[in-house]
């Protein structure tokens, strides 16, 4: 099969497509014939080689996994000898490490499509969906009629906030760029704040809990927006060359060791009984993916690099055009 690869860390130029083997079906899983998939910053990060990824990975010089890509949505072309919930020809969603390619497969993080969105629509929810999900869910343990904000609104995982925070009964704030804000209020924001016209951390609003999916403030502005036993999510940061969120994070940390606030960092986590949270949301017609853009695979570069230049407006997808893509 077709798929892409990096064999050095850098810019989006050093992604390649190219032929490897195609995926067993395992036992306990199925065999999924990818129809698209979408673009993540772990994925930027992981291509770019940030340092302190390459020490944990232990890949300092070159990457030992070359595949890239998280979140999938296809049709199911096999099932293992143990799998009696899904079948040949069924439309799913999930999250396999190595999506960028024809075929995946997969054991837990998968359920079938919601039936009222496209394949692309589906390949950009698991990832970005299942980290606003997690993160306002189990560890932000949002509940209804509190007041919850979210900094960073319109990318990704954002714009899927948003939403879910409306669905278990929020009032929400969206923080987002002034070219956003009209998105922001589609997503169905009760309030929406151009941070290049108000600050707020200065405006007197105080919430029960922050959801900060982009920015790097310090911890002395965030506690004046937050409550005094409010909860502070930090799932991302801006991009940094060395360190990525990791800078803010020990920072943050160090700072809030005595404070009333509750802070929480976590990295999702795909399971099964998730992904169908979301399929039920979105066939509920409570959350709906917004997909910016779709490129074909033989431009995944050009995909890469939309989302390094930020301000994505939802998610960036990537369409596997299995039939007529060619090795360069």
């Amino acid at each position: 099969m077709k798929a892409v690869v990096f064999e050095s860390y850098g810019q989006p130029e050093v992604l390649k497509i190219r032929d490897i083997e195609k995926p067993d079906v395992p036992d306990d899983g199925v065999l999924v014939r990818v129809h698209a998939s979408s673009i993540n910053i772990a994925e930027w990060y992981s291509m770019t080689g940030l340092l302190i990824g390459r020490i944990l990975s232990r890949e300092l010089f070159k990457p030992k996994d070359t595949r890239l890509g998280a979140d999938f949505a296809g049709v199911v072309e096999a099932v293992g000898k143990n799998i009696t919930d899904f079948k040949r020809g069924d439309e799913v969603f999930g999250g396999r490490s190595g999506a960028y390619a024809e075929y995946v497969s997969v054991k837990n993080a998968v359920a079938l499509k919601p039936a009222n969105v496209t394949m692309e629509e589906a390949a950009s929810v698991p990832t970005a969906g299942i980290t606003a999900l997690q993160g306002l869910r189990d560890h932000g343990k949002i509940q209804p009629g509190q007041k919850v904000l979210i900094n960073g609104a319109s990318g990704g995982v954002g714009s899927f906030a948003v939403q879910i925070a409306k669905a278990f009964g929020a009032e929400v704030t969206a923080v987002c760029s002034p070219q956003n804000v009209e998105h922001a209020r589609r997503l169905g924001a009760d309030h929406v704040i151009d941070y290049t016209k108000e600050d707020f951390t200065r405006n007197g609003q105080q919430y029960d809990l922050l959801l900060n999916v982009n920015g790097g403030r310090s911890w002395s502005e965030y506690k004046r927006a937050l409550k005094p036993n409010a909860t502070f999510v930090l799932i991302g940061a801006p991009k940094t060359p060395v360190v990525g969120p990791i800078g803010l994070l020990i920072k943050t940390r160090l700072a809030t060791l005595r404070a009333s606030q509750k802070f929480v960092f976590f990295i999702a986590q795909f399971n099964r009984a998730d992904m169908q949270v979301l399929k039920e949301l979105i066939e509920s017609g409570k959350v709906k993916p917004f997909v910016e853009k779709a490129y074909p695979m033989t431009r995944i570069a050009d995909a890469m690099t939309h989302l390094g230049k930020g301000h994505a407006q939802g998610k960036i997808v990537v369409t596997i055009q299995s039939s007529n893509t060619k090795v360069p």
